[in-house]
């Protein structure tokens, strides 16, 4: 009997993933791991940030989806390009993955590049995709209580997304509650609260991802 150690997958995982970031880096390309659980507003994120980039920046995409393409098409239809990973039942993307995507990209034509990974807070923190930068997008109405529950995904991350802040009257999620849970957790993280459908919110978003990475 062969026994395959995870350590040893991830290892694999993690020199694709460094070559992915070599890559990216290479093409002068900032790449964006969003992660958060399946009707976070991940997608809906993406689309208003397009918006309010507004071509000061080429964005890219790449979508991970247990199964279907339905986000991948909206972000075709506003001329982002966009590549799906359908992964046929894995709960995450993974580095190799991202290598065979990139490979159907015109890294030449992108500065910024968002993958949107599979709905999952569990899965998707333990695998380097190769990014620069990790999102997690934590939706109003999903609890304040998931840094405590899940806290690997929030501590490997570089900010916190809080969408549909337009429904907090309707929820008892407490924004303090969930920033102090998260910055115990990520001390230089972000934080950024938003209401996509509207775009209230977004511009905060946009100027730190165009590499204004300081607290103001």
């Amino acid at each position: 009997m062969k026994i395959v150690a995870a350590k040893k997958l991830l290892k694999a995982n993690d020199r694709l993933a460094a070559e992915n970031r070599k890559k990216l880096s290479a093409a002068g390309v900032v790449c964006v791991n969003i992660v958060g659980s399946p009707g976070a507003g991940k997608t809906t994120l993406l689309e208003a940030l397009f918006a309010a980039l507004g071509g000061r920046a080429r964005p890219a995409v790449i979508e991970g989806d247990i199964a279907g393409a339905i986000d991948a098409e909206r972000i075709e239809r506003l001329g982002v390009p966009v590549v799906q990973i359908n992964t046929d039942g894995a709960c995450h993307l993974d580095a190799g993955m991202i290598a065979a995507a990139l490979a159907d990209l015109d890294l030449e034509a992108v500065d910024l590049l968002f993958i949107e990974n599979v709905g999952n807070l569990v899965c998707t923190a333990g695998f380097d995709l190769g990014e620069q930068l990790r999102v997690v997008v934590l939706s109003t109405v999903e609890g304040d209580d998931k840094a405590v529950k899940y806290p690997a995904i929030f501590q490997g991350s570089d900010a916190l997304v809080i969408t549909k802040a337009d429904l907090l009257r309707h929820t008892n999620f407490d924004p303090a509650r969930i920033t102090a849970d998260y910055l115990r957790l990520a001390p230089d993280g972000r934080v950024f609260q938003v209401c996509a459908t509207t775009g209230d919110g977004i511009p905060p978003v946009v100027q730190w991802l165009g590499g204004d990475r300081h607290e103001t």
